[in-house]
């Protein structure tokens, strides 16, 4: 079988990986990246709806999680979306801000790949993919990579392989197997930024109201995120959803807000005052989408005219637009998740060279560390600072 021998031996040909080989050969080192997928960089392509949400102008560690909240800033703070941004303009890639931030390819998330393998290529890095580990080893003279497409020999090897969201793009956990037989812990993992499920009576009321969306503040546990829901056939999705699903697990007490900006009460008595003989489901439907109208006055709220409805009621209906208790039963998982919350413990890992604490030469980089962005480009720009961070010292 054939020897292949190398400085760094990076596996995953994801964002992180990608953007470690191309640094690392920008410095002279020998340079491979090996990745079991057929393709390079496949979440990359399917990302932004195949536009790819490449970064976040407002990218700070607050809007990351992580058992080891700091862990983050060093990297952040050194490769900054400012310095992706001046790569992605290098090569003549036209982008737009969305919202909030959220810079996408004009045209096709094929130009992010493009450019980075472009980059790589430029300085001298070797890229194999249906190349499949089975076996690492590590001993006095560096790391042993046994695969299907022949031995690899580095002096320093990097793994970015990504965490479980998303099996169908080849996603496993092969990365925190390695960090285990090499002595580090990995903390739990669950799907992150993922749509919730409904069961019982929230999922009988909502199920055939699939497909209707809605601005909402969604609250849990301390936070929240506005934005716009969508319902779906097994419970609810659209941005908010998924934003606070990081923060959510069973059991947690999850509120919608489905008036945000608004103050439910005043908007009530005004519509008492000035449209009194008007159904409630009627006005309702003027704020909200007509057919969720009609489903919270069947079930929820008072189905009558706005001028029959009392004080108390009154009140209480606000709340109720304003604080709206919706019992998620669990998340679709994997399958759907855009990322996995925890991942190799960072707390034996170096935060300014990824290096681990465990054993010299071994890095962990980008999504398969316990650090997790919110939705909107911040996985992205983690994937490029982490990979960054470790190509200028491997």
């Amino acid at each position: 079988m054939s020897l292949h021998r190398c400085d760094v031996l990076v596996i995953g040909a994801g964002a992180a990986g990608l953007m470690c080989a191309l640094t690392a050969g920008q410095r002279g080192r020998m340079v491979q990246v090996i990745d079991h997928a057929n393709k390079v960089g496949k979440k990359i392509l399917m990302s932004g709806g195949g536009r790819c949400n490449f970064t976040n102008t407002g990218t700070t560690a607050a809007n990351f999680l992580s058992a080891n909240p700091h862990f983050c800033k060093s990297a952040l703070a050194r490769y900054t979306p400012w310095d992706f941004i001046s790569m992605v303009e290098r090569h003549g890639i036209a982008y737009h801000e969305k919202e909030l931030g959220q810079l996408f390819c004009d045209v096709s998330s094929k130009q992010i790949v493009r450019m980075l393998v472009d980059e790589c290529q430029a300085a001298g890095v070797q890229i194999r993919t249906d190349c499949a580990v089975t076996r690492v080893e590590h001993g006095a003279d560096g790391f042993h990579v046994h695969t299907a497409d022949g031995h690899f020999h580095a002096a320093s090897l990097v793994v970015a392989t990504g965490g479980l969201s998303i099996p169908s793009l080849g996603a496993t956990g092969f990365g925190y197997e390695l960090a285990r037989q090499f002595g580090h812990d990995v903390l739990p993992t669950r799907a992150g930024l993922v749509p919730l499920t409904l069961s019982g009576k929230h999922q009988e009321r909502f199920a055939d109201l699939s497909g209707v969306a809605l601005p909402v503040a969604a609250r849990c546990n301390d936070m929240e995120f506005r934005n716009s829901l969508l319902i779906t056939h097994r419970g609810i999705s659209g941005p908010a959803i998924l934003q606070i699903s990081s923060f959510w697990q069973p059991g947690d007490d999850l509120r919608l807000d489905l008036l945000p900006g608004q103050n439910a009460e005043e908007w009530l008595r005004t519509m008492k005052r000035e449209r009194g003989s008007a159904e409630l489901r009627t006005v309702l439907s003027d704020v909200l989408p007509r057919r969720l109208a009609l489903r919270l006055c069947e079930h929820w709220l008072p189905d009558r005219p706005v001028k029959q409805i009392d004080e108390r009621e009154l009140r209480q209906a606000a709340a109720l637009l304003q604080d709206f208790p919706l019992v998620a039963s669990g998340t679709e998982g994997y399958r759907t998740a855009e990322v996995t919350l925890g991942g190799v413990d960072t707390r034996q890992v170096s935060s300014s060279t990824f290096e681990s604490q465990r054993v010299p030469g071994l890095h962990f980089i980008g999504e398969v560390l316990d650090v997790t962005g919110w939705l909107g480009g911040y996985n992205f720009q983690w994937a490029w600072a982490s990979g960054r961070a470790a190509g200028l010292v491997v």
